[in-house]
């Protein structure tokens, strides 16, 4: 089997190396990114994306490629929507003419965040911000063009690799003797390294599924539960804390704000809560608790940080 993966640089690419190349037959996994020599790996061409696939002609393609820096998204709206949008939606006509699959992630951007409720597939999507906006046109060309696909949409993302709010939290901590965290967004801090395993265990049931069995379609993937911003940084310290790393700001000085005290260019959805039955009851997973994930990378960035000291 031969996997042709987009974004090997990003914090979910980084991992998708790792988790597919067992899977794809050897020396088939082709793993692209912006800064491909030889074949296009950028989104941003998708002329070029178009001739990679035709080259690769791969049986499965794993789009972890997209524009998500959200408040800039806001001023460059025209190349968050080439990316987005466009390509996913050449990535699709690529993958129908081939009779190959598209696994493609998407994010709880796509919902206002209305509501107290965890948001299901068949909610309406109705985004806020260019990000969301794009990335719902990207899921629907996706569609529109007919191939067969999974769409996994997430939430909170972070890794050990790259940067996320885990990382952000210690170094802020460690410069200033408090914070002010956002207390009223509420999700679930979700690994690229459980996107990653969750993505991997997919491709296997490709492979041995009934094909007559219809799973092309939108999926939800995020850790069980749900924190707020705050709480989510109220854990992370409280961890790092226990580890005896030195802090500047304790837990006692991290303050919850509202999001009007903190506004940003895009607006974000107060409600990013993902149900995940369908994705579980689809392909029989069982997904950790947030702080699982959480605390195994939070160990992983402290241990990397000291081996640097």
């Amino acid at each position: 089997m031969k996997i042709l993966l987009f974004g090997k640089n990003g914090q979910v690419g980084w991992e998708l190396q790792r988790s597919l190349a067992p899977l794809a037959s050897p020396g088939q996994l082709v793993a692209l990114g912006t800064d491909n020599q030889t074949m296009c790996g950028n989104l941003a061409d998708p002329i070029g994306i178009r001739k990679t696939i035709q080259t690769v002609k791969p049986d499965i393609i794993v789009n972890a490629a997209a524009y998500t820096a959200v408040d800039k998204a806001e001023q460059e709206s025209q190349l968050a929507q080439v990316v987005n949008a466009a390509a996913p939606g050449v990535l699709a006509e690529e993958a129908r003419r081939l009779d190959a699959w598209l696994i493609h992630y998407s994010t709880d951007y796509v919902f206002d965040g209305s509501g107290d409720r965890f948001h299901t597939e068949d909610d309406i999507p109705n985004p806020l911000n260019v990000y969301g906006k794009t990335k719902l046109a990207g899921e629907n060309n996706i569609i529109a063009a007919d191939c067969r696909h999974v769409i996994l949409r997430t939430s909170w993302v972070y890794a050990t690799y790259g940067n996320n709010f885990i990382k952000t939290i210690l170094r802020l901590a460690q410069e200033r003797d408090q914070l002010r965290i956002v207390s009223d967004q509420i999700g679930a801090p979700t690994g690229a390294e459980l996107i990653a395993d969750v993505t991997a265990h997919i491709v296997r049931s490709l492979r041995t599924r009934d094909n007559k069995k219809p799973i092309s379609g939108r999926y939800h993937l995020a850790a069980q539960g749900y924190v707020s911003w705050h709480g989510f940084a109220h854990y992370i310290l409280s961890q790092a804390a226990s580890a005896n790393v030195s802090l500047k700001t304790t837990t006692g000085h991290l303050y919850p704000i509202p999001s009007t005290e903190y506004p940003t260019p895009a607006v974000r959805p107060l409600n990013s809560r993902l149900d995940t039955t369908k994705l579980r009851n689809t392909f029989d997973l069982h997904l950790p608790g947030w702080q699982d994930g959480v605390l195994r990378t939070l160990s992983e960035i402290l241990v990397n940080q000291q081996s640097r000291v």
